[in-house]
Formats: structure tokens, C-alpha cells, sequence
């Protein structure tokens, strides 16, 4: 666990910056505007939301080798290419490559199912929350300063090989996707979808939806506030200060005994972003968003933990796939939704339409929950349940 966290630690931290790299790419190295480098962005964040299925579920079908060498090949061949390519046609590339992206996540998160205990699960989905965390933090960072101080095809490049070079060290360590106990699930052939996409998955996958919503909602909320008050400048440290909570968080709920359901930890972090609209400087924002922060990596966690335990090992990588399309998805949203709010209101309004998005997913994940039907044993066990009684009775 700890070599496949330290090398997608690299993957994710590069593909976590990929769209500020093709941004500084079309405004620097295109002389665009931030309106066409918008537009890459979008194709590359589309690509990334529809592959996650589509790849979770040929790594189901086909083994996580294989489609790992697909994706690392396309990356190479994409993030090479990117310094030739002209607009129209790095529009198309950017889709592409989302569409293949190496799954790094999707792939942790299914290792982490198969290879710990339903004890140690929790934790380590909490610390993978706080790899994701990390990532996020030094990734963008890193990507605007080389781009300032060297060629935008040079980042590029850069980037494009350190994804390359995470990809091919998860395939070299190929870390199982599934459990001893569940090694004929191939054999048993995948479920209908009707079998576990079903309205606990959906609750699960709805409030991911949310979380995500929320996150990128807050992003821009910072930004917006600290302009109002003439201290944008302030924002990097705002950030920051979100992102160490947000580490802290996830530390201090994988060391808990006990978890909390993913829709009261989502409807807490909700609750705590509305009032940090009401922080007018620096300061009071860097105090009002620690709230924020410690309930981040929770929530996200419980997310994965949730997905992990509900979908059936011979489609993991599909539901995994589902769950990072439906964060997409809310990363995508939450930026236009928040930012149409402070438009119309106040920067204030843009913390409250975040929280108030995580409230919501979090109350629709609540009502779904309490519809979902109890839990029933597989056909394989009820099989296994009558030949036992046949037998008691032949005996």
C-alpha cells in the first residue's frame, strides 16, 4: 500500500494540474485568450467525466495491465504532441486524452478495497483523501511557477512524463484488485447493473456530486471575497490554509474508532460554508474556512468507503469509474453555479449557494437512504443455503 500510494501520489499530483497546464499552454504558448483556453479545459474535464465508466469497466473486463498500457500510450503520445498542435485540433486531442486518462484514482481506491480489512478500510480511504489533498495543493502551484520561469511546452512535456512515469509504475506494481475471497468473481460473471447500481449507489454517487459541487464552489468564493476586499493577493494563502485543514481533517477522522455517515459529514461541511461569506479580510477567511477544510477529506472519504462496500467485486471498477465522473461532474458545476450567485448577489452568496449545494445532495442522499431496501444475500449464497438444507435432509 504504501509504494502504490507513493507513486500515484506522482500520477495524481500531475493530473491535478493538467488543466492549469493546458491553460498556461493556450494564453502563453498560443498568445489566446483565457476564453479559448476555457474551451481546452472543458473538453479535457468532458473526457475525464465520461472515461471514468468506461475504463473502470474495461479494467473489469480486460485486467488493470492492459488498460493501463492504452492510457499511458495515449497520455505519451498526447502531452508529446501538444507544443505542434494547433487550436481546433488540441480541442479534439484535450477530449481524447481525458477520455483515456490514466485511472489513478479509481485504481487506488479499488487496491484499497481489496487489500484491507473492513477495519483498516476506513482509514486508509482517509488517507488516500489526504493524498488527493496534497496533490491538489502542490500541483497547480508547481505548473504556474515553471510556467513563469520556463517554456509552457516545456511544462507540457514535464507533465505529460510525470504522468507517463506514474502510470507505469502502478502497472509494475499491478496491485490486486480483488480480495482472496473474492478471486472467482470473474468466474461468477458481472451483475446486473440493475443489481447494484441501485438507490443506495445512487444516494453514494449524489452526494459526490455534492461534495465536489461544494469544493470548487468554495474555491472561487475565496477569490471573489478577497477581491471585494482589495486582498486578492491573499487568496494563495486562503487556499492553503483550506488545504492544511483539510490534511489535518483526514488524519483525525482515519485515527477515529467510529464513522459517521457520508451524508451527515456532508451536510456538516455544508453547514460550515455558508457562514464564511461572512469574513470580510484575510484573516477572519483564513479562520472561517478551517471548518471547511477538516470536514473535506472525511467527506470524501466515506464517499469512496461507501462506493467500495455497495459495488460487488466483478464491477468495482466501473462503480469506482462512476464515482469519479460524478466528482468531475461537480467540479465542472460548481465554479459556473457559485460564480452566477456572486454575480447576482454578493461574494458572500457564493460560500452560501456552495453550502447550500451540499446541503442539498446531502439531504438527498439522506431521503435515499432511508428508501434503500435491506440488503439481501447474493443468488450464489441462497444456492449454497439450499444445497446445505438438501443435505441436512439426505443426512
Amino acid at each position: 500500500m504504501a509504494s502504490l500510494l507513493g507513486v500515484s501520489l506522482l500520477a495524481r499530483t500531475a493530473i491535478t494540474a493538467d488543466v492549469m497546464a493546458l491553460t498556461m499552454y493556450v494564453v502563453l504558448g498560443l498568445d489566446m485568450s483565457y476564453t479559448a483556453a476555457g474551451g481546452v479545459a472543458a473538453a479535457l474535464t468532458t473526457g475525464l467525466a465520461l472515461g471514468g465508466p468506461l475504463l473502470g469497466r474495461m479494467i473489469d473486463r480486460r485486467g488493470l495491465r492492459t488498460v493501463l498500457l492504452v492510457t499511458v500510450v495515449v497520455q505519451a503520445v498526447f502531452w508529446l504532441t501538444v507544443p505542434i498542435l494547433p487550436y481546433r485540433a488540441l480541442l479534439g486531442a484535450a477530449f481524447a486524452a481525458g477520455l483515456l486518462m490514466v485511472p489513478v484514482q479509481p485504481v487506488t481506491r479499488q487496491a484499497i478495497a481489496a487489500t484491507t480489512t473492513a477495519g483498516q478500510r476506513r482509514a486508509a480511504f482517509a488517507l488516500e483523501s489526504v493524498q488527493g489533498e496534497l496533490s491538489y495543493m502542490v500541483g497547480p502551484a508547481v505548473v504556474v511557477l515553471c510556467a513563469a520561469k520556463v517554456s509552457p511546452h516545456v511544462v507540457a512535456w514535464g507533465l505529460g512524463a510525470a504522468i507517463v512515469a506514474g502510470g507505469t509504475g502502478i502497472a509494475l506494481l499491478d496491485p490486486p484488485l480483488r480480495a482472496e475471497d473474492e478471486a472467482d468473481a470473474d468466474a461468477a460473471g458481472r451483475p446486473p447493473r440493475r443489481e447494484w447500481l441501485g438507490v443506495g449507489m445512487v444516494a453514494v454517487l449524489t452526494m459526490a456530486f455534492g461534495t465536489t459541487t461544494l469544493l470548487s464552489g468554495v474555491d472561487l468564493a475565496i477569490v471573489a471575497a478577497l477581491e471585494e476586499a482589495g486582498q486578492v493577493s491573499w487568496a494563495a494563502l486562503v487556499v492553503a490554509v483550506l488545504g492544511g485543514a483539510s490534511v489535518a481533517g483526514g488524519l483525525i477522522y482515519g485515527a477515529l474508532s467510529r464513522s459517521l455517515p457520508t451524508w451527515s459529514l456532508l451536510g456538516l461541511l455544508g453547514l460550515l460554508t455558508i457562514p464564511a461569506g461572512l469574513a470580510h479580510d484575510w484573516h477572519w477567511l483564513c479562520v472561517a474556512v478551517v471548518g471547511t477544510g477538516l470536514l473535506t477529506a472525511p467527506t470524501l472519504s466515506a464517499v469512496a468507503d461507501a462506493v467500495s462496500r455497495l459495488a460487488p467485486a466483478g464491477v468495482r471498477g466501473e462503480a469506482t469509474g462512476l464515482q469519479s465522473s460524478a466528482q468531475s461532474a461537480g467540479f465542472a458545476l460548481g465554479a459556473p453555479v457559485v460564480g452566477m450567485a456572486i454575480d447576482v448577489s454578493v461574494p458572500a452568496g457564493g460560500f452560501a449557494a456552495a453550502g447550500l449545494a451540499g446541503l442539498a445532495a446531502a439531504l438527498t442522499g439522506f431521503l435515499l437512504s432511508l428508501r434503500r431496501p435491506s440488503s439481501r444475500p447474493p443468488a450464489s449464497a441462497h444456492r449454497e443455503s439450499a444445497r446445505r438444507t438438501d443435505a441436512t435432509h439426505v443426512h
